[in-house]
């Protein structure tokens, strides 16, 4: 097909970095891909950040800045301009994690609020995203998935959250901005995926404003998909999908073995791909019911999708399909594919450098542990470098 090989064109990848920053993006993952360096790094910037050491400038100048586009909403429009030049949208994530408390939830709820303003303004924020527990605790959507019944104080809690989720998707629905609920731990799940569905049952029915997400890396997503997809065939309501292979799966069969219970973590990687592959394929044979983000760091699945919209003549700016990457990762898949004439979207994280600190360590420890990424983004900056030098 006519996009084979596109993503080894280093000059589209990274024709928004300076020779500075392609430097600076070439020393972040030499660091990353050595383990101990990372383990290192991450407690001594927990510590200086704990002593308040003034280290956030350093931060901010390295590690940040190569995988953040600010601290604030107007803090990235340099950013997402710069990108939708080049045909790249963006998804602003305010990513502020690990708080636990309700004022803290109603600072997540405001701020989503305000991106999808500020994104309804914007050609090019078609999206918006926010985490299940960015707006509840963990431990109570884990309560309420397992079926105990919950305390009066905890029904409470629990109608503030829905309260939260309603007031995100029904602005997004008046604005026109597509919302993306990211997936978290299994144990969790079953709660967020029940009110998800419950989301879309109000706001999806002239066409999917909200997305849940389905990680590949567990076996049972499939299933759940096509249960779901007849639920809403029923039911009269159409599904947004993002696809993702998933980013816990270390903590995920850890407790499984912990707590005695079949991993819900496919048993190797090639069942991962797969996973993955067949879900996108079934969800763009179904695209009249299903609209479908493809979150992938992976070119085969990339050029899998590509082929698949090629054969079933589904135009590559069909909005029904958008594929996206992480900001500072795969510039190879996000820029190559929009120059091809894609919708291509980019998770831009942004937030105080402190309290993005725990997502950028996240990061960097994800990079660490998939084998192969980090080498290959060194590969392609080495070569681009070497096209500058000639």
């Amino acid at each position: 097909m006519s996009e084979t090989r596109i993503f080894d064109n280093t000059k589209i990848a990274f024709k928004l970095k300076s020779d500075s920053e392609l430097e600076r993006a070439y020393f972040l993952f030499k660091m990353i891909s050595h383990e101990p360096l990372v383990r290192i790094g991450t407690a001594a910037t927990n510590f200086a950040l704990k002593a308040n050491l003034p280290v956030e400038g350093l931060i901010r100048s390295t590690v940040f800045d190569h995988f953040c586009g600010g601290v604030s909403e107007e803090d990235c429009l340099q950013v997402i301009d710069n990108m939708f030049n080049e045909g790249v949208s963006s998804v602003l994530d305010y990513s502020v994690e690990g708080k636990e408390n309700e004022a803290q939830f109603d600072i997540a709820v405001n701020k989503t609020l305000e991106i999808i303003e500020f994104a309804s303004n914007k050609e090019s924020m078609p999206i918006a995203v926010f985490k299940p527990t960015g707006f509840g605790r963990l431990d109570l959507y884990e309560k309420k998935g397992s079926g105990i019944v919950l305390t009066a104080d905890e029904q409470d809690e629990w109608n503030k959250i829905v309260t939260r989720y309603h007031k995100v998707c029904k602005l997004a629905k008046e604005k026109d901005v597509e919302v993306l609920i990211d997936a978290e731990e299994s144990w969790m799940q079953d709660a967020a995926d029940a009110l998800v569905e419950e989301m879309m049952k109000v706001y999806n029915t002239e066409k999917p404003i909200v997305y849940n997400t389905l990680q590949a890396y567990r076996w049972d997503r499939f299933d759940y998909l096509k249960a779901l997809h007849e639920r809403s065939k029923r039911e009269g309501f159409t599904l947004g999908m993002k696809i993702v292979r998933g980013a816990y799966m270390e903590k995920e069969r850890l407790r499984a073995k912990e707590k005695n219970y079949v991993s819900p973590i496919c048993e190797d990687k090639k069942a991962t791909d797969d996973n993955f592959n067949n879900i996108l394929t079934y969800i763009l044979n179904n695209l009249n019911d299903i609209s479908l983000f493809v979150g992938t760091h992976n070119e085969k699945s990339s050029y899998l999708a590509m082929e698949i919209m090629e054969k079933l003549n589904i135009a590559k700016n069909d909005n029904r399909v958008w594929f996206g990457q992480l900001y500072g990762m795969s510039d190879h898949i996000s820029f190559n594919i929009a120059n091809a004439g894609y919708n291509v979207a980019k998770y831009v994280p942004f937030g105080p450098v402190k309290d993005v600190m725990p997502y950028l360590i996240r990061r960097a420890e994800e990079n660490t542990s998939v084998a192969g990424q980090t080498n290959r983004e060194l590969n392609l900056l080495k070569q681009e470098k070497k096209r500058r030098r000639i």
